[in-house]
């Protein structure tokens, strides 16, 4: 008899999940297992934790509709608090654990934790399986050998020659569940971090808004609203459940050309999978590059001119700069854990150049307040911007008086944002955090 256990991380639903389909195939009992480390929620590096409140909530909602899917299916759900390493072990040799399954992470604090394991128990037969991008880790070996330097030569080279994989229909037939002596500490879930049921955790909410966008001809206009600041239809809005793992993107690539097949292809079509290949480039950008995607230097090798001034990062934060656009956003942020593409180029921008501050206050910033949080994108998205990272072109400044002019002309996402309620001058204390005497 096979014993196996099915370690749910950024891959927590049924549907087109390659791993949890082969779990399902190969033992013939199983333990699903989700482990919380709390430790993501303390400040850490930079002054800022790994997980903030909202992304917490956002993720103990889907790990309640995780859970539900799994009672229908006669399975359960055991849900720890600890670290993952430990609680794994544990499990692994009170049960005798004979197979471990898992989806591939680029991050590199859970691949450390899965060698970690291995390394404890060189017996346990573990298949990490690729279900959080578009591509097979197998499709890429000879694609990305050498690593593309840039986004360009990456879909240059994986656009048209590679087929991006079927998804897989929902499991739902899964092995009985092991029997054990007492289930792990329950997670407590939100009732619902936001009012807007667009933003709800889990997979039920992402199939709902996948349908409901793709019902729309929202798709066939995605390219002439995509840098709007504001607004749920001037976007995709599918990156919160795909961080979170409860929507895959080669279901969204599968509706998208079904969308192309009804209501016929165009650019605006096109970009939502041109969006979908950055995020892609990011995740293999991230495997190839491993801790360089959090160095000062980033990929190369080139020490950023910066100073940390705590007053102009504490600004940044609170949005009280100088810049009502950038308060405006900063604002938005905090209040509802989200912020355009538009808008977090326009801040990170005034970060790294108006502030001259180190880009990666900034990456950990967002790490902490986002909801659609993604280690590779984010941390390749600021490299990108600081000119530490995939750009050919250097760091990236943007003007925002003319970003104001174009994307916010009648002021109304900053009147809305209140970013013109409080801003202070760049520097009213110095850097060791002396008052500066105000200039007559």
């Amino acid at each position: 008899m096979t014993t196996g256990l099915f370690w749910f991380t950024q891959d927590i639903r049924l549907d087109d999940n390659p791993a949890l389909q082969q779990a399902a195939r190969q033992c013939d009992q199983l333990l699903l297992v989700y482990v919380h480390d709390s430790r993501l929620e303390r400040a850490g590096n930079f002054n800022a934790a790994r997980m903030g409140r909202a992304r917490r909530d956002f993720l103990f909602e889907g790990l309640a509709d995780l859970g539900q899917q799994l009672d229908a299916c006669g399975q359960q759900l055991l849900m720890f608090t600890g670290d993952p390493v430990e609680v794994l072990s544990e499990l692994v040799s009170r049960y005798r654990i004979d197979r471990l399954f898992c989806t591939r992470s680029s991050g590199v604090y859970e691949q450390r934790q899965l060698s970690s394991l291995q390394s404890r128990f060189p017996h346990l037969n573990a298949s990490i399986i690729d279900g959080y991008t578009l591509f097979d880790q197998s499709q890429l070996t000879e694609i990305v050998d050498p690593f593309p330097v840039s986004f360009s030569a990456f879909r240059r080279r994986v656009e048209k020659a590679l087929d991006i994989p079927q998804p897989l229909p929902p499991v739902m037939d899964l092995p009985p569940a092991v029997k054990i002596e007492a289930r792990g500490e329950q997670l407590s879930t939100s009732a619902g971090y936001h009012n807007d049921t667009w933003f709800a955790g889990g997979e039920q909410a992402a199939q709902s808004h996948l349908e409901r966008y793709f019902s729309s001809l929202l798709p066939s206009t995605y390219k002439q609203v995509r840098n709007e600041l504001d607004g749920l239809e001037n976007g995709t809005r599918f990156s919160p459940w795909l961080a979170q793992g409860s929507l895959s993107p080669r279901r969204i690539m599968r509706q998208l050309k079904q969308y192309e097949a009804r209501q016929g292809a165009n650019e605006s079509t096109y970009w939502i999978f041109f969006e979908l290949l950055w995020r892609e480039y990011f995740q293999w950008y991230a495997h190839h590059h491993g801790v360089r995607l959090y160095h000062l230097k980033g990929i190369q090798g080139r020490s950023p001119l910066t100073s940390f001034y705590p007053q102009r990062f504490k600004s940044w934060c609170e949005g009280t700069t100088p810049w009502p656009l950038v308060n405006a956003c900063m604002r938005q942020l905090k209040q509802t854990s989200w912020m355009s593409n538009r808008g977090r180029q326009i801040v990170a921008s005034c970060l790294v150049n108006e502030l001259a501050l180190d880009w990666r206050y900034g990456a950990a910033w967002f790490e902490q307040e986002l909801l659609d949080y993604d280690s590779a994108s984010n941390w390749g998205n600021w490299q990108y911007l600081a000119g530490v990272g995939a750009d050919p072109r250097g760091k990236r400044r943007f003007d925002i008086a003319k970003q104001t002019r174009q994307y916010d002309p009648d002021g109304h996402f900053i009147e809305y944002w209140q970013g013109n309620e409080q801003t202070f001058a760049l520097d009213h204390v110095d850097a060791s955090d002396w008052p500066i005497p105000p200039r007559h």
